[in-house]
């Protein structure tokens, strides 16, 4: 069975609601367009919480080949443009990479 890799992460955006939820609306754009320019990258979802009883903003889901494309797509230029976006914003980031 061959097998990829998920790629998740969750961000925690520091600021009042509106300057998280504006942030995170640019963040996302970015990264909707990274499967169009980085080639290990197969697939990207992104959500932003709707529920206000949660404290984390935004989450990514990823799907690449294997392991190594993991590190091919955070060096990519246009990964590190995308999270750039962050800059200032980012309280906190938790990350799970899995094989399925």
């Amino acid at each position: 069975m061959v097998k990829k890799v998920k790629h998740i992460v969750m961000f925690k955006l520091s600021g009042d609601a509106a300057e998280r939820r504006e942030v995170a609306l640019r963040f996302r754009e970015a990264l909707l367009e990274l499967p169009g320019v980085i080639d290990c990258l197969i697939s990207m979802e992104v959500g932003i919480n709707e529920n206000p009883a949660e404290t984390w903003d935004v989450v990514l889901t990823a799907e690449v080949p294997d392991m190594a494309s993991v590190e091919t797509y955070a060096k990519h230029p246009a990964h590190l443009a995308a999270a750039a976006i962050l800059d200032g914003h980012k309280e906190a980031r938790a990350c799970v990479d899995y094989e399925f």
